[in-house]
């Protein structure tokens, strides 16, 4: 019985890690319009890579005591590194070209599907359960009338429909790195470590690509904080809080509570940017709280 309740209570702190690293990360998108003239390739660059680099700093002692072990998974660890890096590139661009709004809701609404998929047809978890599709039908219900809620901002269709594409490929890179995280982490490597390990190598791969696209970034003072916050916070914090969770839950449920950050970024988009959501998306929005409420009592 004992075992039972610190299981249960595992998982409960792992439910609440990656909540409140979805939280942090709702604030990337009001935070970026603050620095409208840098790249979103350079944005991309410098918070993953920056944040990847605080990481793989703090986490050096434990990279190095599990060194063995990350190279019995370089094929791993090296393809989600890869996919590291691409995701912030893709996820920056689609919120440029399709909009805020919707290049979030397209990316983080997709990765929970793909990670679901990851596991089924390579960790072979065939036993997603009923009360997940259910939920996951609920988020994505309630994340495209949060999206198609919001009214048009005269996007060029192009641009939009491209923006919709590298949405896609954004939540298939995050599945991805998710996925191969939590294996790294299901192998027997400590999870600072695999996090660290893989964001120092992506970080190795994102921040020479500054030379090119980062001219901006520190143009002004307000460019300045608004880059480091991006790195240390939502970043850095984040996505420790998330290796963290990823320690006791699957990579698809911790995908599909990652469905709070469109959540936070709509509801700072009007308190802060001063942004309108009509009755639809705000529906649409209680129906991914009904998501996440499914989700926090499932067992992993």
């Amino acid at each position: 019985m004992a075992i039972i309740r610190s299981a249960n209570t595992e998982y409960q702190f792992g439910v609440g890690a990656i909540l409140f690293s979805s939280l942090l990360w709702g604030t990337t998108g009001t935070a970026a319009t603050f620095a409208p003239n840098v790249s979103p390739a350079a944005m991309g660059a410098f918070a993953m890579g920056g944040g990847g680099l605080i990481l793989a700093v703090s986490a050096y002692r434990q990279v190095r005591h599990h060194y063995l072990k990350i190279l019995l998974l370089k094929r791993l660890w090296l393809f989600s590194a890869l996919a590291l890096a691409i995701y912030p590139l893709a996820f920056y661009t689609a919120m440029r070209l399709a909009g805020v709004a919707v290049g979030t809701v397209v990316s983080i609404a997709s990765a929970p599907f793909f990670a679901a998929v990851l596991e089924c047809l390579i960790s072979k978890e065939v036993n997603i359960t009923k009360r997940w599709f259910v939920s996951f039908a609920l988020g994505l219900v309630g994340i495209a009338l949060l999206a198609f809620s919001e009214s048009s901002t005269g996007e060029n269709n192009t641009d939009k429909m491209m923006g919709i594409a590298l949405g896609l490929l954004a939540g298939l890179t995050y599945a991805i790195y998710a996925w191969g995280a939590k294996t790294m982490i299901d192998k027997g490597v400590q999870s600072q470590a695999a996090m660290g390990s893989i964001f120092g190598l992506g970080a190795m791969v994102l921040l020479p690509s500054l030379l090119f696209s980062g001219d901006n970034l520190f143009a002004s003072s307000t460019n300045t904080i608004v880059v480091f916050y991006m790195a240390v916070i939502p970043m850095a914090l984040g996505y420790f809080a998330f290796g963290y969770g990823l320690r006791h839950i699957k990579a698809s449920s911790a995908s599909l509570l990652t469905l709070l950050e469109p959540v936070v970024a709509a509801i700072l988009a009007v308190l802060v940017v001063g942004e309108v959501i009509s009755p639809v998306g705000w529906f649409g929005i209680t129906l991914i709280l009904l998501c996440l409420w499914g989700q926090t009592s499932l067992k992993s």
